[in-house]
């Protein structure tokens, strides 16, 4: 998946792009450019100084407990649980605005598969091991 240079410069060595969606996407309170779903965590990516500057805000998977897809006929919203990390309880909602449904859709799952993978206990392989008798 293609994504700029800036955002390839931020990645961690087994980070992977998983998609990119490039549309900008209001929320009440930021700016957003871009959402860059990785295989470790969901970027935000800010521009501000008449787009000559830009931010970042990542969230990993472990931080997020939940996942809702809106979908509606042209467009649909990815909303997202986060943990309140100082107190272990559901805080903060973040959503993803006005995205064409085939990219929400897609996203929905990434994000889906990834939050289980990153807060299953047996995310590790042993799952599908067997068990052996005493």
């Amino acid at each position: 998946m293609t994504a700029p240079d800036d955002i390839k410069n931020i990645l961690g060595s087994n980070e992977k792009i998983e998609l990119y969606i490039e549309e900008k996407i209001y929320h009440p309170r930021i700016n957003i450019e871009s959402v860059i779903i990785t295989n470790e965590r969901i970027i935000f990516r800010h521009p501000h100084a008449l787009g000559l500057k830009k931010d970042y805000t990542d969230y990993s998977y472990r931080d997020i407990t939940n996942v809702t897809l809106d979908k509606g006929i042209l467009r649909s919203t990815i909303k997202l649980t986060l943990i309140h990390r100082g107190e272990q309880q559901e805080g903060e909602h973040l959503e993803l605005e006005n995205l064409p449904n085939d990219l929400a859709e897609k996203g929905y799952g990434v994000i889906r598969e990834n939050i289980g993978k990153f807060q299953s206990p047996f995310s590790t392989g042993y799952a599908t091991s067997p068990i052996m008798p005493k």
